[in-house]
């Protein structure tokens, strides 16, 4: 795309998925009183993302990223973020042992608080009200004054963002993720996991190596590499008047980063190339995602790669692929074909999340861990097939112990779901199947070393 870019040049295109605000003076009030405030996030910070993530994209390194399907203002408090990153960290403990390489560790945190919608209203007992569209928009409870789109709710949401930020930096550069805890933790999981047996050698095999780090020297004491971690940040730049008011230019490069979050994603609905969340996303500096869902067409996706990475630089550009666990193996190969016939160096991530979301036979939406794992391993298998990066995994998932989704080791069934079933929008794995989905993950990924080698060299 050779046209000019500034922070305010999507309004000129086709935007969807945007709420209808009653006062648009309000609006732009609220957009500069937002663009007054400091940064979330550095430009700093969102290269070394990039950096890593050029990693993932050489073959040389694995994505883990997690969170909330949308996070709520209600529940923010210190014990909510410290659980989610908890079980994040012990996620990716696991998967690093089972690729045998770092492990790039992404948040849905700090600023997943928009989220798109199937219909503009929906309608409950006759009553037809404006959708919940995030706690970033408007409000869940199904009354006319919180469906009503209000930009305060955009100071709240950079506020509270702003203190998961402080929390997350805290807890990662502070000891809390010094890796012998985690696999303490790990431990605990195991012991208390019905497939303990099944577990347990991996557990073993993680303790001996770090047994063996110390044996030769390396401790938390003199190797910040074992106490502290990178941690980063994303969520989906759906709400663009809140993400243009937190872009600014970087002081030491002069280029233009949101700053929002470190990764900023266009998902399946808002991905259109002339469209005005492409067009905002194409103008900064950001590692940016791009959701690929079925129906993606190689046109689309190619037209796409051009506009947000024209340069290729390999680290700028993760392709997320939510197809279902029923229909991946027939839609992602002709798209991966055809990005690998361009030459184009992207980051691959498996979404089985979003293409597995099914209705239990009391109305609530579940998802069955079975489908996820399936739509893991087929993403695998494809990858292997065609002797390029399966680079990671992107959940939603929660360090609470809810019961949303069915399926995993012990056992949930639909007849389990109103035990506690707390999401407003998508369900969530909680922390012990987010556990056994890493193990099992890790797994396969030890088993599928050969297929690792033999993608890194041809990458």
């Amino acid at each position: 795309m050779t046209t000019s870019w500034n922070p305010d040049s999507w309004r000129t295109k086709a935007i969807s998925q945007v709420p209808a605000y009653p006062d648009p003076a309000a609006l732009a009030a609220m957009e500069r009183r937002l663009h007054g405030y400091p940064p979330l996030v550095f430009a700093g910070e969102a290269r070394r993302l990039k950096s890593a993530l050029a990693l993932v994209a050489d073959g040389r390194a694995f994505t883990l990223q997690g969170g909330a399907c949308g996070e709520v203002f209600s529940d923010f408090t210190a014990n909510s973020v410290r659980d989610t990153f908890r079980v994040l960290l012990q996620m990716a403990v696991v998967l690093t042992f089972g690729a045998a390489m770092p492990v790039v560790k992404i948040g849905r945190m700090a600023g997943q608080y928009a989220k798109p919608r199937s219909s503009d209203t929906e309608t409950k007992d006759g009553r037809t009200l404006p959708s919940y569209r995030g706690d970033l928009i408007n409000g869940a409870e199904f009354t006319p004054e919180a469906r009503l789109p209000d930009p305060a709710r955009m100071e709240t949401g950079y506020f509270q963002s702003a203190g998961t930020l402080n929390l997350l930096r805290a807890f990662a550069s502070g000891g809390y993720a010094d890796l012998h805890g985690v696999h303490r933790w790990n431990l605990g999981f195991v012991a208390r996991s019905p497939l303990a047996d099944r577990y347990a050698d991996l557990a073993q095999r993680i303790g001996e190596t770090l047994a063996f780090m110390k044996a030769c020297g390396i401790t938390s004491d003199n190797s910040p590499q074992i106490r502290e971690t990178d941690f980063y940040t994303s969520h989906e730049a759906l709400l663009l008047p809140y993400e243009q008011a937190l872009t600014r230019v970087d002081s030491t490069t002069g280029d233009w980063y949101a700053c929002s979050a470190h990764l900023l994603w266009i998902g399946d609905r808002t991905r259109q190339p002339d469209g005005a969340h492409v067009e905002f996303l194409r103008g900064v500096k950001n590692p940016l995602g791009l959701k690929v869902g079925p129906s993606t067409t190689a046109d689309d996706l190619l037209r796409n790669i051009d506009i947000l990475n024209p340069e290729d630089d390999p680290g700028r550009l993760t392709l997320i692929v939510r197809m279902g666990a029923d229909k991946v193996e027939k839609l992602f190969p002709p798209l991966l074909r055809a990005v690998k016939r361009s030459g184009r160096r992207v980051v691959w991530l498996c979404d089985p999340m979003h293409g597995n979301t099914v209705t239990a036979a009391d109305g609530r939406k579940t998802r069955r861990f079975d489908a996820i794992l399936d739509e893991v391993r087929r993403f695998f298998d494809v990858h292997a097939a065609e002797g390029t990066w399966a680079g990671g995994v992107h959940v939603e998932m929660t360090g609470a112990d809810v019961t949303e989704c069915v399926g995993g080791a012990h056992r949930l069934t639909e007849a389990d779901l109103a035990q506690r079933y707390e999401t407003f929008m998508d369900p969530r794995l909680n922390a012990e199947q987010s556990l056994e989905l890493a193990f099992l993950v890790a797994e396969e990924l030890k088993a599928r070393r050969g297929d690792i080698v033999t993608a890194v060299a041809a990458q």
